[in-house]
């Protein structure tokens, strides 16, 4: 079984030996294979995960890793991770992703702008990195179980809201 400290251990090695995008990619692989271990996901991510849960934040890199469990629906607006990147891991059940456009980034009094690009559905062992910048948003229609991880503990960010353009324009 893969234990979170090889894990994190690895992540470390691969964002620290291939600074950037290449890292992140890395990362991305190694959550892959993880999510194929059975065995990791009831140690780390079983039945009963809250919605947020740090399983372990590197204290010189400063990536976190987490669990996340959601019993029932839930969605969200297009938003990106500030000035960090995410990783999304499906662990159980489904997540309804959706890629957006950005028509314009969101300044200190404005929301920023978000376009409608496509959807796509995650499966168990799927896994995919949001880069910096890059504008997704997640809907569960059941009870879902993922594993995320954060360039930065994204708790301790403000992030700013963007709006979907295509759905102001109808409300208009």
């Amino acid at each position: 079984m893969i234990t979170i400290e090889q894990f994190a251990a690895d992540c470390h090695a691969a964002l620290k030996d291939h600074p950037g995008t290449p890292g992140r990619e890395k990362v991305r692989d190694l959550a892959r294979q993880a999510l194929s271990d059975p065995a990791f996901i009831a140690a780390y991510i079983p039945e009963g995960t809250p919605e947020r849960h740090i399983l372990y934040e590197d204290a010189e890199l400063g990536f976190t890793i987490l669990a996340h469990g959601y019993t029932g629906p839930k969605g969200s607006n297009p938003h990106d991770h500030g000035p960090s990147w995410a990783i999304y891991g499906q662990a159980a059940g489904e997540t309804i992703m959706t890629a957006w456009d950005c028509v314009a980034r969101p300044t200190a009094t404005e929301p920023g702008k978000a376009k409608f690009n496509h959807n796509y559905t995650m499966h168990l062992g799927d896994t995919y990195l949001y880069d910096i910048g890059v504008l997704h948003s997640p809907e569960r229609k059941s009870a879902t179980r993922l594993m995320r991880i954060e360039g930065i503990n994204m708790s301790k960010v403000q992030r700013r809201p963007y709006h979907d353009v295509d759905r102001a324009a109808a409300a208009a």
